[in-house]
């Protein structure tokens, strides 16, 4: 059997998660999405999926293989339609992940130009403020505001931001500012994942403070929600409070104790082969968002 025809057939059985699943996708018959997949298997000496009744899922040995394979196909799938087409042009389906607010305020602007730029590609935008795996979440690029040591993954940076501590004034008129980092103890300080303790900077280099309030979240959105209502202060990436900063309702404290840089980088799955369409989006961000911030 060919073995191109078994890795197809692999591959959509992963990707639908099931043997009848992959068999419409393909438009075969299940006997010979199974009959390809059992040829695999055979050649390679190694159960790739464990199957059962209700449901296929894949081995340790499946997993690496898929992670391995599933690029090189896509690769040949693009040198074929460029060369078919004869043309370089950027298209099919990318995933795109991003923090919310981040996202809101410096990625979506930028989307209506990069589909511009390239009409044939789809965007799949995925707003989460936490970390993803982006080999099992399929993430072509990832946006990141945090340190990435991930052997895995390539890292490139764009651009930098830095932490504030930030309440609205209405707060501030009702509770007075803090003037040292101590003085968070005396305030209502909104937690922002698993943050209750914030770092400062002082004589004596580095040092942290606990703090704690009556809301916290996995989401930047809603403690920023909570800081404009005037609810209590927040810790953000400067460059998530863009608007908010406009007109003035939000003021940072403690500016002379923070001084603690954060890059702003793009991030993809290491492999041999990059697709062009990843290619393509990874320089558009890299251009728009370091103009941009």
């Amino acid at each position: 059997m060919d073995q191109f025809q078994e890795l197809h057939a692999f591959i959509a059985v992963v990707e639908t998660g099931g043997f009848s699943s992959a068999a419409r996708k393909r438009g075969e018959s299940q006997s010979a999405v199974s009959k390809a997949v059992n040829a695999l298997e055979t050649r390679l000496g190694v159960a790739l999926l464990h199957r059962s009744t209700r449901k296929v899922t894949l081995t340790d040995q499946g997993q690496r293989y898929y992670e391995r394979t599933k690029p090189l196909l896509e690769e040949i799938q693009f040198a074929d339609s460029e060369l078919a087409s004869s043309t370089l042009a950027v298209s099919g389906l990318v995933r795109i992940a991003a923090p919310s607010t981040f996202a809101r305020l410096h990625v979506l602007p930028l989307i209506p130009e990069l589909l511009v730029r390239h009409p044939d590609l789809r965007v799949d935008l995925v707003l989460s403020d936490a970390l993803r795996d982006m080999v099992e979440d399929r993430i072509d690029l990832a946006i990141r505001l945090t340190m990435v040591n991930d052997p895995d993954s390539v890292v490139r940076r764009v651009a930098g931001t830095s932490l504030i501590c930030a309440g609205a004034r209405r707060y501030f008129e009702q509770r007075g500012q803090p003037t040292m980092p101590a003085d968070l103890a005396h305030h209502n300080c909104l937690i922002y994942g698993e943050m209750t303790e914030w770092n400062f900077y002082g004589p004596q280099g580095r040092f942290s403070v606990p703090v704690r309030g009556n809301l916290s979240s996995n989401s930047a959105e809603a403690i920023l929600a909570g800081v404009k209502a005037g609810v209590g202060i927040g810790m953000f990436h400067r460059a998530s409070l863009v608007e908010e900063f406009r007109d003035a309702d939000v003021v940072t404290v403690l500016d002379d104790f923070i001084h603690e840089p954060r890059d702003i980088s793009l991030v993809w799955p290491k492999r041999r082969f990059v697709p062009t369409r990843v290619r393509a989006i990874t320089e558009f961000f890299a251009t728009a968002l370091a103009l941009r911030i």
